[in-house]
């Protein structure tokens, strides 16, 4: 943390009894970490409620908390919180049902005597924020005043004469359908998780008056169940008391830590000695940054540094940006994504961000180069990035700024995607709103999506987008999708207007159904767009009859290679038509 800078810290009680019941097959608890798993995943509490019915009931409960906090803090940082979540309860769901369609019975009565069935709630703080998730009838409220503000909704039907059966539970069918809220907190917030035990028993009012009369949140938690228990309720209780005593800022420095403290990398010189390295040569000079080509003395190893400019050194908007590069590259691994320099981050005495070397050279130079690029070269590249793509997809990553100047081509041929300033990281979005907000630069208007450009959210159909228009670039040589007009669009309505360019009017050879994928990917509604990378890349490279819709005349249709070859059939035609009837020849 940098100084003066706080974390997110709570208070927590916590208490379980089997009450009236000779078992306890309530299952709770909390894991509070620290380091980067603190700023980027959070702290964790569950609680979870076996049903009476099984005689598995309490292993349930314990499965699936456990599951929860050790499978949650294995998912990716980059993850949101609530695909983190989701992700790891359906996967926990599955094996329940899986284990118990496996090795019981498969009748839902004699499932309910004998399978792994519970209730599952779950809270994540994480920055500013609380993350719930609710399957069944335990409840997560808040202390608001005196009184008690539930968070989640019961699960549940009645089945008459004050019985409930749950209408939700884990275990019991192969998918599970999850309640998620999101709210934001402040210090000083009091979440009270229970089972139905409790709060069935009391009252909201009733459990407000107790938690706030008692002396610590481990008192307040045990004061629950014996209050709950003398109120004559027949069922286990637990019940967990989290307070909320201090929040990060909700910047990029909760993440970054002291690095946001250190002084700007200054520019540097060929055969300069800079923190373990030594400059080669610069490689570019921009607007908001120089990068240079050095050399590791530690390991001899060529790597690109990248430092701010001087205009920009003071910018926290893009100090932030070259912060954020290098924490996506050491949460990438794919071989189309640019990588960090091998072995660990070394601490520094500026700020700068280093990445790997890849020898080659940037697309729109290779465009330059390849006015007239072959089909499936093209087909390549674009399969290559789209790879890379979905590798950053998959971690809820957009890049955002996809553009011929931020790929490279090495001389075999790979693809690599670099320049991650501009990313969208949904796990960095929650923990700092508005990281990439504004960043986006001037000059990649052409190659954005234009919802970006109207304020909207970047998505996966956002990257899709600027790859379809990166491959009319290449086919075109360096023509785009929507000439110079998309520039001036700055409303929907203009936007709109906006008239989508055949490939075929620059380059005839490019058959119309190719032209249809790439129109697909680049349409101005992002809804019109592929929803999956997969399918473009399939379909630039198969014909899908379903997007062609080609009302040209046959003669409008045909391109320069049809008609010389047909010019050059009629002539052989004729040829052979006077050599076999003399009487057309000429006299």
């Amino acid at each position: 943390m940098t100084p003066g800078s706080r974390a997110l810290s709570v208070s927590i009680g916590q208490h379980s009894t089997a009450g009236s019941k000779p078992e306890n097959q309530d299952f709770h608890g909390c894991w509070a970490p620290d380091g980067d798993d603190l700023v980027t995943k959070g702290v964790a509490v569950a609680i979870a409620d076996g049903i009476s019915t099984s005689a598995l009931g309490a292993a349930a409960a314990e499965t699936a908390v456990k599951s929860f906090l050790s499978d949650y803090y294995s998912t990716s940082g980059a993850w949101s919180v609530r695909q983190s979540g989701e992700r790891v309860i359906a996967a926990t769901n599955s094996w329940m049902h899986a284990q118990n369609t496996r090795h019981g019975p498969t009748s839902d009565e004699s499932r309910e005597a004998e399978g792994l069935i519970c209730t599952l709630s779950a809270m994540v703080l994480k920055s500013r924020s609380a993350h719930l998730f609710h399957v069944g009838d335990a409840q997560i409220a808040r202390i608001v005043g005196t009184t008690l503000e539930p968070l989640t909704q019961p699960h549940r039907v009645s089945a008459g004469g004050g019985k409930f059966y749950l209408a939700r539970a884990m275990g019991v069918t192969r998918n599970v359908q999850i309640d998620y809220v999101k709210v934001a907190v402040q210090p000083g917030d009091l979440f009270v998780l229970t089972t139905d035990g409790i709060h069935e028993a009391l009252s909201g009012n009733e459990i407000a008056k107790i938690i706030i009369a008692a002396d610590t949140l481990d008192d307040a938690a045990r004061a629950l169940c014996d209050a709950a228990l003398a109120a004559g309720s027949d069922d286990n209780l637990t019940a967990q008391l989290v307070r909320i005593e201090t929040l990060p800022s909700g910047e990029i420095t909760d993440l970054v830590g002291a690095d946001a403290a250190l002084p700007p990398a200054p520019h540097l010189e060929a055969g300069e000695q800079f923190e373990g390295y030594r400059v080669l040569r610069r490689l570019y000079t921009g607007s908001r940054s120089q990068v240079y080509l050095v050399r590791d003395e530690l390991t001899g190893a060529k790597a690109v540094m990248k430092v701010p400019s001087t205009e920009h050194g003071s910018d926290p908007a893009q100090l932030s940006a070259l912060m954020l590069e290098e924490w996506v590259m050491r949460r990438m691994a794919h071989q189309n994504v640019l990588a960090p320099p091998p072995g660990p981050q070394r601490a520094r005495q500026h700020l700068f961000a280093v990445s790997s070397f890849v020898e080659g050279q940037s697309l729109d130079e290779w465009i330059a180069d390849h006015p007239a690029p072959e089909l499936n070269t093209v087909r390549d590249i674009v399969r290559q990035i789209a790879s890379g793509l979905l590798a950053m997809h998959r971690k809820e990553m957009v890049h955002r700024d996809l553009r011929p100047k931020n790929v490279m081509i090495d001389g075999d041929g790979t693809v690599t995607i670099i320049d991650f300033g501009s990313t969208s990281v949904a796990g960095i979005e929650e923990l700092a709103p508005g990281t990439a907000g504004e960043a986006i630069f001037a000059g990649t208007v052409q190659f954005a999506a234009p919802e970006v450009w109207l304020g909207e959210d970047a998505s996966a159909q956002s990257d899709i987008y600027s790859l379809g228009v990166i491959a009319y670039h290449m086919l075109t040589g360096g023509e785009l999708p929507y000439g110079p007009r998309l520039a001036n669009a700055t409303t929907p309505a203009a936007q709109k207007k906006l008239k989508y360019r055949p490939i075929t009017e620059t380059a005839p050879d490019v058959p119309a159904w190719m032209d249809a994928a790439i129109a697909r990917a680049c349409a101005i509604d992002p809804t019109h767009r592929y929803t999956e990378l997969s399918e473009f890349t399939y379909d630039l490279a198969h014909p899908n009859r379903a997007l062609v819709t080609d009302t040209r005349t046959l003669m409008e249709r045909g391109t320069a290679n049809d008609w010389r070859t047909i010019a050059m059939l009629l002539a052989v035609a004729l040829v052979l038509a006077i050599l076999t009837r003399p009487d057309l020849a000429l006299s």
